[in-house]
């Protein structure tokens, strides 16, 4: 779900070439829900291999990152781990919603009505265990580090921005910035372009980046405000936040109140929505388990390997994993020889 900052945050855009051999990274959960929320066949209906396995998280996940690599970006993939107890209820949530949209995709089979079976498909989304651990055979096997988050991946990820570790996040939402990182990037793991709704016509998805810091100023505000205005609105914590409290008028509130949090919780009335204290919400962002014993280390591809699973085991079309492969060895040669020539 994630916060909706959106309205609130500004940003700019940035180029791939300002991008280039920076460490960045990726909220792998993020990212592979994207595919599994645009790959698919025209009827709504995720890829799949003869075996009836589902491959698009497989196929997003191995053209965009090779694509990027082939930029000059240096990724790496941070995947969730164990989450909160507070998530409970928004995962218990999406469940609903999930098997909600499956009945009502069976509907729209039954009447032929591809629109609306495209349209309750896509929310019908799960990455399972075996996805995830595909996905992290992937990113392996492309050379890229894979770090086992102890709970949510952004907390992770912002982690290593803020020690130096990396340069930026990589993630659509904005939970990103309530554990504080430094910059967070949009649009770069995700296709160039996007259908506008209710129209025909495509718009173009430009990367840009956020500024924590630059941000707070914009808003006038501090990290700790920041997270209570979230609250105010609604986290994956809190689902739907306060009822009628929208974005901009939570922004007045928490600057109305300053570091008054338990008077401003009181008379928005809080109790009346919710059946735990705020500060429960509040102390899952500000405690959220982080760890520092991971290892940075980028090897060449091993194409053994991205042949098995890819190709044997998910029967990936050979013509196009082999065009793919040459491009990132040339363009890795290539490198190798700039380098060199930099040097002599």
């Amino acid at each position: 779900m994630g916060v909706a900052l959106k309205d609130l945050i500004v940003r700019k855009e940035i180029s791939f070439d300002e991008l280039k051999d920076k460490m960045l990274v990726v909220d792998a959960y993020n990212n592979l829900y994207q595919y599994l929320s645009s790959i698919r066949q025209r009827d709504g209906s995720l890829l799949t291999d003869s075996k009836g396995n589902i491959t698009s998280h497989l196929i997003g996940l191995f053209a965009r990152t090779t694509s990027l690599m082939q930029k000059g970006l240096k990724l790496i993939f941070v995947f969730d781990g164990e989450p909160p107890e507070m998530k409970k209820e928004e995962r218990e949530r999406r469940k609903e919603i999930k098997i909600e949209a499956e009945k009502k995709y069976l509907e729209a089979e039954k009447k032929g009505n591809q629109q609306e079976m495209k349209k309750y498909a896509a929310r019908t989304s799960r990455l399972t265990s075996k996805m995830v651990d595909e996905a992290k055979r992937l990113v392996e096997a492309l050379g890229l580090p894979v770090i086992q988050a102890i709970s949510e991946g952004e907390a992770q990820a912002a982690h290593m921005v803020n020690k130096g570790d990396a340069f930026a996040i990589i993630s659509q939402d904005y939970d990103s910035l309530l554990y504080g990182a430094e910059r967070v990037l949009q649009n770069v793991t995700i296709s160039a372009k996007r259908k506008i709704k209710g129209s025909v016509a495509y718009q173009t998805l430009k990367p840009s980046m956020i500024g924590f810091s630059e941000n707070l100023n914009y808003l006038g505000i501090d990290k700790d405000q920041l997270i209570v205005l979230s609250i105010l609105v609604g986290t994956d914590y809190n689902i739907g936040g306060v009822k009628g409290i929208g974005p901009k008028n939570a922004l007045k509130l928490v600057k109305q109140y300053g570091s008054d949090f338990d008077d401003l919780f009181e008379d928005v009335k809080w109790a009346d929505h919710f059946n735990f204290p705020w500060t429960d919400v509040y102390y899952t962002f500000k405690k959220m388990p982080m760890k520092d014993d991971y290892e940075l280390k980028w090897k060449e591809p091993n194409e053994k390997e991205l042949r098995r699973l890819l190709v044997e085991e998910h029967d990936f079309s050979e013509d196009r994993f082999e065009k793919t492969i040459k491009k990132l060895i040339k363009n890795k040669e290539e490198k190798k020889q700039k380098g060199l020539g930099d040097f002599f």
